[in-house]
């Protein structure tokens, strides 16, 4: 029988049953975590460039993180909803080949669910605004954070079944198609781990191999293997994640940012940052914050 090990786990930020109405409506909305939606009454849209996607009574929808979109309700709406961030040992998120608009038909577990997610989880609505240009500031991630360190056991690991639960339910659209699993060597899991804790330095695929006392070349194999990405490439995408997360939640400009993520000049940054998003990251300020 082979062994599976979960490699994912959930932080939740938000939860909550709202009623919404016309105020309901933003536009190219991005956020550096994933919703669920469940509506209980009334209609609504989210949409991006590729589709639209009614919001209607009896169905599950999910946004994935940096999915760019727009929320509209044009009359009312009543939802349960839950934010949450992903994290996992490889630093792979489930979506990481899919980062469409989700939508599948509810079951009666999945009321059940909601309902106890926001009964385990009291005061975890967005209290100050629904807009997304107010709520998502790093302060009040961290604010959300100290709640879950705050959570006794029994709930937090509740929490955490209820999260995995709703997030199965959209298996069946093949978006967690993957390769087969494998065992990852402890050094390339420890690379991994150091790249995640050390974004802000001028890492390089010599240091990492140094560090794992392996030969350059026998490392970058090893880690290809295990992630099917280059140890190089991986940096770089780890270090633009981090740079959307922060354009999205701060109000840093470019040159701090670069500064931040380990790159020495803005230039290098804006080509990279450009290279894996298809926009400068002032294009990308732009594009988020938008409003037509």
């Amino acid at each position: 029988m082979v062994k599976r090990i979960l490699k994912h786990s959930f932080s939740l930020l938000n939860t909550d049953h709202v009623k919404l109405g016309k105020k309901w409506n933003y536009k190219n909305v991005i956020s550096p975590y994933h919703r669920i939606y469940f509506i209980d009454d009334g209609d609504g849209e989210i949409s991006n460039q590729e589709e639209t996607l009614k919001l209607e009574p009896g169905y599950l929808y999910l946004i994935p993180s940096f999915t760019l979109c727009d929320l509209t309700c044009s009359g009312y709406m009543s939802q349960y909803f839950v934010q949450f961030f992903e994290e996992s040992s490889d630093g792979i998120s489930l979506f990481a080949n899919s980062r469409s608009l989700l939508k599948t038909g509810a079951q009666e577990i999945d009321v059940i669910n909601f309902r106890r997610l926001v009964e385990i989880n009291p005061g975890r609505g967005i209290n100050r605004s629904d807009n997304p240009k107010v709520y998502e500031k790093n302060a009040y991630y961290n604010e959300y954070q100290e709640l879950n360190n705050l959570q006794n056991i029994g709930d937090f690991l509740e929490t955490q079944g209820i999260l995995l639960q709703l997030v199965s339910r959209f298996a069946i659209n093949d978006v967690f198609k993957q390769k087969e699993v494998k065992y990852i060597p402890v050094k390339v899991l420890e690379a991994i781990s150091f790249i995640a804790l050390n974004l802000n330095n001028s890492l390089t695929v010599k240091f990492l191999a140094d560090r794992a006392n392996l030969n350059v070349d026998y490392f970058s194999r090893l880690f290809q293997q295990a992630t099917g990405c280059r140890p190089a490439a991986y940096i770089n995408q780890k270090k633009i994640e981090r740079a959307q997360y922060l354009i999205v939640t701060s109000s840093s400009n470019y040159e701090t940012i670069a500064e931040i993520i380990g790159f020495e000049s803005l230039s290098h940054f804006s080509k990279t940052f450009k290279k894996f998003t298809g926009m400068t990251p002032r294009e990308f300020k732009r594009h988020v914050y938008h409003s037509v």
